[in-house]
């Protein structure tokens, strides 16, 4: 079987599916207060999203998660998941979600074949979750996670941003969530995209920091855990739960990148801390039914994934795109 192999011999066999740039929140490390999104016809289309999916999986790709903004404000989101999973490649598709949905769209998802689910949770305080967000209702998240666990979703992971001054005082209350429901946890360091100002910058929360403060309460054990993503595991000698930490600042994974992004807009982003990206979506609307085509763009982009990418809260952000666009 074809593989995708980058300059530097690291195999790609992860993509991050991007399905909407749109979304029901408005995440203050994820977007502007007042977003613009992207009219219909530069989005890709349902079955665009599956060709280019095929053409991944005919490359080696085994994992696709879904992504957006928030994929479930897409209306043909669990079609598209229905569509995926006739791959036969394919041994693994989920979702990054708000949550927000999930209440009416969970046992949907997990019937058309939704392998797992990542949600993301950075407060369990209604009135900092309205500012986090913006406009959203803590609420509605806690009871899409409830109904996730009804619907037979398992290993369901909780994602968390910590922000310095905002959040980072509930870094124990969300583990005992987790606990409590049996959820995996990731703590995720901030990411220097988008627009940042001066009081942006210094909210940075490292994973260090996280982890000492659950090792207030908790002893922390080294975990042999891992989920073909960036996370690095640990877990408690009392709980079945993991606890994972993203650290793109603090103890980067680039020497281990398995991942390639694709934006709705079609854009094959090489790195997510780097502005290299192949357009996609123009050789599938000029070659609609040649898959080999498509194919052979993926393969020659891999040759324009760096080597690492280089953040560095001193300095002006370098990607001046959003989370919202990138796709999570």
């Amino acid at each position: 079987m074809s593989q995708l192999i980058d300059s530097f011999q690291r195999k790609v066999d992860y993509l991050r599916l991007s399905v909407t740039d749109r979304c029901d929140f408005r995440c203050v490390y994820c977007m502007s207060e007042d977003p613009t999104f992207l009219p219909k016809s530069h989005v890709l289309s349902l079955e665009e999203l599956s060709w280019i999916a095929q053409a991944f999986t005919e490359l080696g790709v085994k994992k696709i998660r879904l992504t957006g903004g928030e994929p479930l404000v897409r209306s043909d989101c669990d079609k598209l998941v229905k569509l995926l999973r006739k791959l036969p490649q394919l041994e693994e598709l989920s979702m990054t979600t708000n949550g927000s949905r999930l209440s009416k769209l969970a046992q949907p998802l997990f019937d058309n074949g939704l392998s797992r689910l990542n949600i993301s949770l950075d407060t369990l305080n209604p009135d900092v979750f309205a500012q986090l967000t913006r406009n959203g209702k803590l609420e509605r998240v806690i009871a899409g996670i409830d109904a996730a666990i009804a619907a037979g979703f398992r290993n369901i992971k909780i994602n968390a941003v910590i922000l310095r001054g905002r959040n980072d005082h509930e870094v124990l209350d969300l583990v005992e969530f987790c606990r409590q429901r049996q959820l995996d946890i990731a703590f995720i360091e901030e990411m220097p995209i988008g627009l940042m100002d001066d009081r942006h910058r210094h909210r940075h929360c490292s994973s260090d920091e996280v982890r000492n403060i659950i090792e207030t309460r908790y002893p922390l054990i080294a975990s042999s855990k891992r989920t073909g993503g960036p996370s690095r595991y640990v877990k408690m000698a009392d709980s079945t739960i993991r606890i994972g930490f993203i650290s793109p600042h603090s103890n980067d994974f680039c020497h281990e990148c398995n991942r390639v992004r694709v934006t709705v807009e079609g854009q094959l982003l090489l790195c997510l801390g780097n502005e290299n990206a192949i357009d996609l979506k123009s050789i599938v609307r000029q070659f609609p039914a040649d898959i080999e085509h498509l194919k052979q763009a993926i393969t020659d982009g891999m040759q324009y994934k760096p080597q690492s990418h280089h953040f560095n809260l001193n300095a002006a952000p370098q990607i001046l795109r959003f989370m919202n666009a990138t796709g999570g």
